[in-house]
């Protein structure tokens, strides 16, 4: 990696063409695509992407971040940028910002790995649950993760900020169709509020499959026809309380956990 100049760039212009390209990146969803960049922000995010190796092209910071930083973080910058205050205000998500983002690489999309443990997204909309499945993924070993087309984009700064460093450790690939999924060589658990066999049933009697591909759908509408089609079992999280369906993120990390405990078994 290049250490960065002794002079980092000074940008006060607000019409400057790479801070509209940051701030396009720092607040639409999908602005990662075409310039195959993504931006973060964070002490915590910052951090994970430095000792995970992810590619920083530019560290942008206010002259007191830098101050502060220089030594954490700026070594990692192919080009360390500086912005006043103001301008670094313009394009912060933060309500406490720490003063500094990272524009990074965008990974390139990984292969489909028919034979590995695999989550599948059908759908999801909240960016908060998305990220919060990423992390659970991450913490319990299920490195691929699958997204149908009209799933929330990965990449996007909220689903990004949600997942805290999850995505670095994970093979994501997006916009996929149900005929892909099919290319899969495991078991498809197809999840479910109100049909199924019962996961703790499955597990205690070791009939849950490892490795295998667990498909969460839809806040609202759940699973698909086209990816409950592929489904070799269907699965439900018993709720004694009697409660209609749980979060969506709640149940995906309940599910992952359960795998991961056969794994360790």
């Amino acid at each position: 990696m290049s250490f960065p100049p002794q002079q980092p760039e000074l940008i006060t212009s607000k019409d400057n063409a790479s801070l509209k390209a940051w701030r396009r990146l720092a607040h639409e969803s999908t602005a990662y695509r075409a310039a195959q960049r993504f931006w973060i922000e964070g002490e915590h995010l910052c951090e994970a992407a430095k000792l995970t190796g992810v590619r920083v092209c530019t560290g942008v910071f206010t002259q007191e971040a830098w101050d502060r930083f220089a030594g954490r973080f700026g070594p990692i910058c192919d080009k360390v940028v500086l912005l006043t205050p103001a301008l670094f205000a313009s394009l912060s998500t933060l309500e406490s910002s720490a003063g500094f983002g990272l524009e990074c690489e965008l990974p390139k999309a990984p292969t489909l790995k028919p034979h590995a443990n695999t989550l599948v997204l059908d759908r999801l909309q909240d960016a908060g649950n998305v990220g919060t499945i990423l992390r659970s993924a991450a913490a319990f070993g299920c490195r691929q993760v699958l997204a149908i087309k009209g799933t929330v984009a990965l990449w996007s700064p909220k689903v990004v900020r949600s997942g805290m460093g999850a995505h670095f450790g994970l093979e994501l690939i997006e916009g996929l169709s149900a005929g892909e999924v099919a290319s899969l060589e495991v078991p498809i658990l197809a999840t479910s509020s109100h049909v199924g066999q019962y996961l703790h049933v499955l597990a205690s009697s070791n009939q849950l499959p490892t490795p295998c591909a667990w498909a969460m759908g839809h806040e609202g509408q759940g699973l698909s026809e086209e990816i409950e089609a592929l489904a070799n079992t269907h699965v439900r999280i018993w709720q004694p309380a009697g409660q209609e369906s749980l979060n969506v993120a709640v149940a995906a990390s309940i599910c992952l956990y359960t795998s991961a405990t056969l794994l360790a078994k």
